[in-house]
Parts: C-alpha cells; structure tokens; sequence
C-alpha cells in the first residue's frame, strides 16, 4: 500500500509569520504554503530547483508595495523576494528559496493601447502573443521576438531584456520601453521614463531612495565614462542589466530603464510597462538556403548580412533531423527538398515589406547575390509562419531526443561578434567533442548568437563537474572572442561569471545593487552582491532536478519517464484560447493544473516515496475497511495535493500530441490513480463511468425507461451525489438491425475482403447516443460505392484507463484486440469514427498490447480510397467550417488536412477553425466538481466560436465538428447542432 506521506520540508517559520501578517495587512491576492504550489514552482527551464517556502499571487500594484513594505521592515529583512513571470527562463532566474512573487497569474492586463501614438501600456503578466494578438487588430505590434513568445510575460522579457530573432533590425527589449512602473524596496512605486537634466538634478537631491539611485549612478557615470565605453561590448547582444553604457539615451536623457531592464528582479519589481510598438509590415518571405555543412552556413553568413535582410537564422543538421520526425514536418518538407547531398545546415533569411512589388525586388536582389541554387522561397503570412514554427520549435525537438542524457541549457546563449561567428563555433564544437558529447545548434547568425545545448544526464553524479568544465571553457571562450556569456536569456544562477565580465565596473555594479536592495533581499546571489562580505550564487552549488530525481530508483524512473523527462519548458503555458493545449491550465491559471506541473508533482512523489523506501511497482492495494479508515483523514497527505491536480486533468491527450518531450499526462494520471486508490477509497462515480461501456447494450433495450430515469429531477439529483451531471440520452435505435435492413453486414473473421470493403469499429458513444450518425457513415460510403461492414460491438476500455482502472482496462484491451485482429485478418481496413476513442487503439492499446489492432480514422482511410476510386464532384459547391477535436489535432498530423483533401474532391471548401478545447472530454463535463471548469472552457474558445455562425441551431449547420464531446457540448451549452463532417458530405449528396 502507498503510504502516507507527509507536507515536509516544512516552511520556515519567519514565512509563516511573513504570509499570515500580509494577510492582516489587506493583501488582496492568493497566498499559498502548499507544497504543491512549492514544488511546481522550485524549477523553471533550467536544471536547477529550489524549493520556495511560500508563493504569494498579488491581485494588483497594491498587493506588491504590501509585500515588499512588510519585507523592508526589520524584523522580516531575512525575508528574500523572487519576482516570477511565465516561468521561462533558462538559468534558474527567478528561481528561490524564499517567497516567489507570482506577478503572472492576476496581473495580465493590457491596460491601455493608443494606435495613433503607438504605444501601449500593460501590467507585467501579459505574454508576449496575447499582447501582439491585440496589436494585430490596429496593424501593429510588439517586436522583440523569442521563441517562447506563447508564455513569456513582458515583465519576464524586461528583467532579462528579452531578444531573439530580428533584434538586428528591431533591437532588444529594452529598446522599446519607454517607461516602467516599478515597486522599490521601501514600498516606492516609481515610474522611470528619460528624463532631462534639470529635472535629474531636482531628483538627486530628494532624501529617499528615488534620490539615492539616481544620485549614485549619475556619480558612477561621470566618473567612471572612459571605463563604461570600455567594458561594456559593442554587440546587439551586450551586457544586460545594470546598464551604465545606456544611461544616457541617443537623445542625451538620463534614462534609469537601461539599470532596470535586464536585472532580473534584482532591484525592484516591475508590475507595468509603456511599450513603443511599430506596424506589423504587410507581407513577408523566407529565403531558406541549405548547405552541405553547418560550418559552411556559419562562413556563409557575413555575405549573407550584406544583401539587406531584415533577419538570419540558422539551423544544423541534428535539428533538421529531429524536425523530419516530428508532426511538424509534414507542413514544410518543401522547403527543404531532398535533391542530391543532405543538407547539414540551413540558414532562413526574412525579408519584410510593407508592398508587395518591394518584396518581390528584394527577394530577386538576395537571389542575385547568393551565388548558388540551393533554396526556395517561401511567401505569404502561412507558410513562413511554418517554417519559423519548425524554428521556434528548436529548442523542444532537441528535448525529445531518446534517451536519458537530454540537451540543456547553461551555455546555450553566448554572443560574440558575427565575423568571430563561425571560429568561435569551431572551437566550441571542440570543447563538446572533447568530451563526447551530443548537441544541436540554432540561432541568429545576423547577432552573433547561436544556442547550443549539451545533452548531458543530469541525474548521473559526475554531471555537475561536467556542466562546469564546459561553463569555464565556454565563459574564456567567448571573453577570447570579445563576446559575452548571457546574449539573450539572462544570467541568473551563472552570475558568478558577473565580476570577470564587468570587470574593474563590477564594485560599482555592487553600489547600485546595494541602494536598492541594502539587505540583499531581491533575488540574492545574481548578477551582484550589495557588498564584498556576500557572494554569488555557483552554477554548482545549487540543487538540481537531476540531483534530486536521482533518488528515484532506475526502474521506477523507467516506469514514469514522461515525468522525468519534462525539461520545464512550459510549452504548456501558451496563453491562446484557441491552442488545445492545456485547457485546465488555461481555465484556473493555476500552474499545478498544467502539464508541467502534474509532472513536477509525480517527479516529488515518486521521490518522496523511494526516501521512505517504497516501490511503486511493488505495493498491493489495503483492505477495503483500511482505505475506508484512510480516507477519513487524507489531510496533510501530500498524496492528496497530487491527486488534487490529477482530478483537473481532462484527459484530452493535448499534452502527449503538442509538449515538445510527448509529456502524456493522461498517462501519468491513470498510474497515479491506480495507485492512489489503493490507499483510498474509490468515489462511485468512477466505477458507474468505467461500467459504462459494458452496460451499455443492456441499456439500450430499454432506451424509454432510461432516457425517462436519466432526465427526471428525482435521479438528476441522484446523480449529482454521484458527482454525475446532464447525462446523454441514448437514441433508441438498435444499430445493428436498422443496417441490416437497409441491407448492410455485420463483419466477422470470415468476412471475404471484396473491393472497396472497410468494417466500421464501433464505439459506445456514437453506437449508442449518436446512432444515427453511423447510420449516416454507412449511407455515405455506399453513395461513394464503397461496402461499409459493422464490427461486433465490444468495449473498448477508455472509461477504464481515464480512470485508472489499469488492470481491468489490460484484460479488456487484449480481448477487443483479439476479436479487431482476426477481423483484420481478411485484409480489410478497420477504421473508427470517433478520434477520441479510436485514436485509444494507437496509444493506450499500443502502450499495453505487445501487438495492437490497427484502426484507422475515418478521414485517414477516406482520403486514401478516394484517391484509388474518385468520386463525382457536386455541381454546387459549398463551404463549410470545421471545428477540431484536440486529441486529433494534436496528435496525428494530418487529421483536418485529410477532411480538407475530402471535401475537395467532392467540390465543396472546407476551413479547419482554429480552437481551443471544448471542455466536455469524454466524461470530465459531465462530472458535478468539473461542470463550471467545463463551461468556462468551452466559453473561451468554442462558445465565441459557435455564437459567430448563426445557423447552427439548425440540422443545415455549416459549422461541423468530428468529436462526439465536441457535439454533446455545444448541444448542451448553446442548444448548437454541430454536424459531422460526413453527415454535412451526406447532406450535399442527397
């Protein structure tokens, strides 16, 4: 039996004391000491993790001066701050061991955008995408570019002062603020812009903080100018944070932003920006060249620099490798056409316009002066979207790579100058070869930047003398080349490298950091110390994921690799409604609801089970009167607080089609509740669900009393102390008999494989409620001359698995699958309608099965037939509107583009909709506790979606849907028809 495991480590009591008096002093937000919430923010994207003893989420400016006013008071100066946006970084920069100040979760409004000006205003929590997705509508938007634009918040993008492609031609973050609200120790909120001279001096003479700062790093300026122009290099990537080469703008105003953007939280908290926005240019193309080797795209690069494009990036051949494997491919494989020798480095030249006959010019003028033939061009918003989309994507696809020593980042985001570029890289590959290891590179070429990850395994014990062999390697390098360590990502738990980069300026980096923080308070240990007696963090004096996970035994890490596996990228943060990934996430914006975090979370459990010595795989499940007597007192079980994130998973499966590492929560979570409800006891509701399918053909032989029972107010109210809401009315149809009379056949193992027969699998949802819908399947496919045959109906075992009736869901599987193989024995293609149950054949079956059925989509093997048999076109086309299921979508890559393929060549257009999750996934809608996350799902993208086309309360809706959830849903919530799209075809047909 799992036992009981307890809250520890335990936070300490001056934090107790801290969070209790903030809120008796009116704090407005939420405050959390849960080890749950801890642990999902002890990492980041980085290796490192360090457990907070506390986590507050301020709701406005006002909660944070409440924070740090309480923290500047005597008794509480052994307080430390750690300021957290989108959680994004690389190197542990907002990562603690005091009280993270989550400034992401309430703080993310954008306040203010004025076209006419350009210029916008918003609190720090906004990311990045969320905010251009605004701009767009008034033409404009927000340049700085990163490859995690879906997550990062603007206020993560100003401590690190944020770039990444096009900064040659857009510059850095901070070279598009232009004011900053910022919260100082002492409870000041200051707002910072450029200011003159005569109003500098005004400020210098105030007695306060304000005061002290600009008095102090004016002083440091004029005495120290010669110095400043010295150390600080000429690169688009120079030194961030604590700028004093910046000081002064272009225009000559003293400008207290260049200290503040890139310091990381090390001087204040940021909580609003005035952001510069420039227009979004009107059209766009990629240039993408290939070469025979990386080291001839790097040498290629300074000529390329030359033709005038407004950006450069590159790609070596481990990515593109990577990339061909990945569903991402399948949309720009022509870009990259395999026609003689491989390519074994890329670079993607953009070239922006704002008319069309420019861009054209300057794509010829490129061409012109390449001097070799080996690129295409990619135009138009939509395809050079994919091919950055394979860019951005970097970063995730190097993740993925099989086995445990996993690329990561520590040295990935040096910058030297872009002619050093390719030596520089020559002698960096050397000191990764030396030592055996495997990497990628990508990056910007144009900026002297490449990013380079190490796949080092960080849970083997000499990994950490490994990380800082290379950090010491790297670190002369880029000194040798006049560069500097941190171009792009900040530099967090590598500020131990501060002093040798700032040099003879390093005390007077130290003086600034001590009139804003004289208790060492924000953020201590990077970037700089208020004095000579308190010293940097070391890259390897603080904990790591891989030293903590492995205390996890070998075979159990083996048992739950996806958790393991999860490099913290936060992927699953992407803020877009109409993104399926993650919808409870999106729905609480409570980071254990993610992905991310539900693995942190099964990480900290197995780990706290191996410490008090029990295997996972081992344990049986207690007496029933024992999980009866557990369950009386789950508080204080940290097992409960896991259990708790599990319960918000909607088992969409999102996660395991779109997280860069195939992290399949779903998964996770069926292992976790097996295991959880042998200590507990079961609610009912999970055994009438799993039952589900198996009860379903007695049911229906009584569809009346059913449909009656289910809808009177006397069960509804049963069923709600069940935790069951709105449950479906089956369709009174006996399927099997309505096709047998319209002439159809029942499959079996001696079926003869005739031209054009398929067997239809069937499922419970649409055998059942949706019946009719498989009638219509079958009468399309005739129309098509096709010979539709109908398997046997048998349980396919999702409810179980969903619900972590693992041993039950086994034995099932493997008697379905006997009865689809020897079905399939007559060579005739199975295939299912329903994505979400069929799509169960090539994942949990796969995943338990040593030889499982194979059972197609329906569009999968449509779009095939049709192509070996056309059919007529219609005279008439129509349009239609798809909406998609997230399993599907994110999960097999040509799923919407195979609808699309079949719609045209039956003459009709159909548009794939960009969407979110509909909430209702399987069972999870229909569960009393999960009814209101439901709806709000299913109101962020759907329901808007839905209220556009005004037609769908009708059966000639051309808005369509391929999911049963999907329909029930939009049924239920907006009384919405949703046809599939084969009742549509169906439609058109008749």
């Amino acid at each position: 039996m799992i036992p009981r495991l307890s809250k520890t480590p335990a936070p300490a009591s001056i934090y107790l004391d801290f969070i209790a008096e903030l809120r008796l002093r009116g704090f407005a937000g939420e405050i959390s000491a849960a080890l749950a919430d801890r642990t999902v923010l002890a990492t980041d994207n980085s290796i490192y993790q360090l457990l907070p003893q506390a986590v507050v989420f301020p709701k406005h400016q006002n909660d944070v001066i409440r924070v740090v006013k309480l923290a500047s008071e005597p008794r509480f100066h052994p307080i430390k701050l750690y300021p957290r946006g989108g959680g994004t970084g690389t190197n542990g920069q907002s990562l603690g061991d005091g009280l993270v100040v989550d400034l992401s979760k309430n703080m993310n409004t954008i306040l203010e955008i004025n076209a006419d000006e350009r210029w916008v205003r918003v609190e720090t929590g906004v990311v990045k995408d969320q905010l251009n997705k605004e701009l767009a509508k008034h033409g404009l938007f927000f340049a700085p570019e990163l490859s995690t634009s879906n997550r990062a918040t603007i206020g993560g993008m100003i401590n690190t002062d944020a770039s990444g492609q096009g900064s040659c031609l857009y510059g850095k973050t901070r070279d598009h603020v232009l004011e900053l609200a910022t919260v100082f120790l002492d409870g000041t909120l200051w707002r910072s812009q450029p200011i003159h001279d005569e109003l500098l001096l005004q400020i210098c003479k105030q007695d306060d903080t304000v005061g002290h700062v600009h008095g102090l790093i004016t002083q440091i300026y004029r005495d120290h100018s010669e110095q400043i122009s010295a150390t600080f290099p000429k690169l688009n990537r120079c030194l961030t944070g604590y700028d004093l080469a910046h000081i002064r703008n272009s225009d000559g105003q003293f400008d207290l932003n260049a200290i503040l953007c890139g310091s990381e939280g090390t001087l204040g908290l940021i909580v609003e920006a005035k952001l510069n926005v420039l227009p979004l240019p009107k059209y766009s193309a990629l240039i993408n060249i290939r070469y025979t080797s990386f080291d001839a795209a790097l040498r290629d690069a300074p000529q390329l620099m030359a033709l005038g494009a407004a950006s450069i990036e590159t790609v070596d051949s481990t990515i593109l490798q990577l990339a061909k494997g990945d569903l991402i491919w399948q949309g720009i494989a022509g870009f990259f056409p395999e026609d003689g020798e491989p390519a074994l480095g890329i670079n993607l030249l953009e070239v922006l316009s704002n008319d069309e006959a420019d861009l054209t010019a300057q794509i010829a003028h490129i061409e012109q002066g390449l001097g070799h033939s080996r690129f295409t061009v990619a135009r138009g918003d939509a395809e050079v979207k994919r091919i950055w989309g394979m860019r951005k994507k970097s970063v995730g696809l190097l993740a993925n790579r099989a086995g445990e020593a996993r690329p990561i980042p520590f040295v990935e985001d040096t910058a030297v100058p872009p002619e050093h570029l390719a030596d520089y890289i020559a002698e960096f590959r050397a000191l990764l070869d030396a030592h055996g290891l495997f990497y990628g590179m990508f990056g910007h070429v144009d900026a002297g930047v490449l990013h380079v990850r190490p796949a080092i395994d960080m849970k083997d014990p000499s990994s950490l003398a490994l990380v800082r062999q290379i950090s010491d390697g790297v670190a002369a390098l880029t000194q040798k080349y006049h560069g500097v360590l941190w171009g792009e990502h900040g530099k967090g738990l590598r500020s131990e490298y501060a002093p040798a980069f700032f040099g003879k300026l390093y005390p007077c980096i130290q003086q600034i950091k001590q009139v804003f923080d004289p208790h060492n308070q924000l953020n201590p240990g990077k970037i700089a110390t208020p004095s000579a007696d308190e010293a940097l963090l070391k890259i390897d004096a603080v904990p790591t994921r891989g030293q903590y996970d492995r205390q996890i035994p070998i075979h159990i890490r083996k048992d739950y690799e996806g958790a393991l596996h999860c490099n913290g990228n936060g992927a699953c943060y992407n803020f877009d409604p109409d993104d399926a990934m993650c919808p409870s996430w999106k729905a609480t914006r409570e980071r254990r609801h993610s992905p991310k975090g539900r693995a942190s979370l099964m990480r900290e459990w197995l780990r706290q089970l191996a410490e008090v010595g029990v295997d996972p795989s081992k344990t049986q499940p207690a007496s029933w009167p024992r999980r009866f007597i557990n369950s009386l007192n789950k508080k204080g079980d940290f097992s409960a607080e896991v259990m708790e994130a599990m319960n918000g998973c909607l088992a969409c499966k999102s996660c395991a089609g779109q997280c860069p590492v195939k992290v399949d929560i779903p998964a996770l979570r069926s292992q976790f509740m097996h295991l959880y409800y042998g200590r507990y006891v079961r609610p009912a509701k999970d055994y009438l669900v799993a039952s589900l399918e198996a009860t379903l053909p007695l049911l229906a032989k009584m569809p009346r009393l059913y449909n009656r029972l289910v809808s009177h107010p006397l069960s509804k109210k049963l069923q709600k102390q069940f935790n069951l809401v709105e449950s479906p009315q089956l369709s009174g149809i006996d399927l099997q008999a309505a096709l047998l009379h319209r002439g159809f056949a029942i499959a079996s193992a001696n079926t003869p494989n005739t031209p054009g027969s398929v067997i239809i699998v069937q499922d419970a949802f649409t055998s059942f409620f949706e019946t009719q819908l498989v009638l219509d399947v079958f009468e399309l496919l005739k129309k098509l001359g096709f010979n539709p045959l109908l398997a046997p109906y048998r349980p396919n075992g999702k409810p179980l698995h969903v619900n972590g009736f693992l041993p039950q869901f086994a034995r099932l599987a493997a008697d379905n699958s006997k009865m689809l193989q020897a079905l399939a024995q007559s060579g005739i293609p199975l295939v299912g309608i329903d994505p979400s149950m069929t799509l169960t054949y090539r994942s949990e079956y796969a995943k338990t099965l040593a030889n499982p059925p194979q059972v197609a989509l329906l569009q999968e093997w449509l779009v095939e037939a049709l192509a070996k048999r056309p059919a007529t076109p219609a005279h008439t086309a129509q349009s239609f509107t798809l909406l998609p299921h997230c399993s599907e979508k994110t999960n097999v890559a040509s799923a919407y583009s195979d609808w699309d393929k079949i719609f045209n060549a039956l003459g009709h257009r159909l548009a794939t909709q960009a969407a979110g999750c509909c909430g209702m996934a399987g069972t999870f809608g229909h569960e009393a506790d999960h009814r209101v996350m439901s709806e709000q799902i299913y109101a962020q993208s759907w329901g808007k979606i839905v209220a556009q086309h005004a037609e769908v309360n009708s059966n000639q809706s051309k808005l369509l849907a391929t999911g049963y959830s999907c329909r029930c849903q939009a049924k239920l919530i907006d009384q919405a028809t949703l046809r599939h799209p084969v009742q549509a075809l169906l439609a058109t047909l008749e």
